[in-house]
């Protein structure tokens, strides 16, 4: 049984990191961004009525994750013991309110849309996607590389869990972020 204290002392900044990113991504994705409509649905286009959605939500977000991870086989700046990364991942938390005033669909507490073309959310969408690939991996990766390697498995598992209670409290509070939009 390896010793689970100085796992987590060493691994606390990283796995602070792997939660917040998780509970950012699962609170905008998927229950914020599907009920984000094109502003020309009225049209009748196929493009804005029937394929807007899973295009722009889950194809896109998909992709854009996937590109995000695989940069970080290349380029993986910043460092495990970097301030910046922290910080990146906090800066993740202007992504919410930008998806809140896309057109979300039903309106019922807040009226204002904020973003009046289509371009938006497909940005964001991209930008949420390659941030969460990008930073979450650099964060996974870089949790056993931080520990002795006798301590290296046991923290992948505690890296882990951090993802896990991200994104359950993500999850948790994307219903309390729909009820309040």
């Amino acid at each position: 049984m390896p010793p689970l204290r100085p796992i987590l002392k060493k691994t606390g900044g990283l796995g602070f990191c792997v939660l917040y990113l998780f509970l950012i991504t699962s609170l905008i994705f998927p229950a914020v961004c599907t009920n984000i409509e094109s502003l020309h649905k009225d049209s009748g286009s196929p493009w804005t009525t029937t394929f807007f959605v899973p295009l722009t939500t889950f194809l896109l977000y998909n992709f854009a994750d996937l590109c995000g991870r695989q940069i970080t086989a290349w380029v993986q700046v910043p460092g495990p013991k970097s301030k910046v990364l922290p910080g990146l991942v906090l800066l993740r938390s202007c992504l919410v309110p930008l998806f809140v005033f896309c057109n979300y669909q039903p309106r019922v507490r807040l009226a204002t849309v904020v973003f009046r073309s289509d371009v938006y959310p497909v940005l964001f969408t991209c930008l949420l996607g390659l941030s969460n690939g990008y930073l979450s991996t650099l964060a996974l990766v870089y949790g056993p590389k931080i520990v002795p390697r006798e301590l290296a498995e046991a923290t992948g598992v505690v890296m882990s869990f951090y993802m896990s209670i991200g994104l359950v409290l993500g999850s948790a509070c994307s219903a309390l972020l729909v009820h309040l939009i």
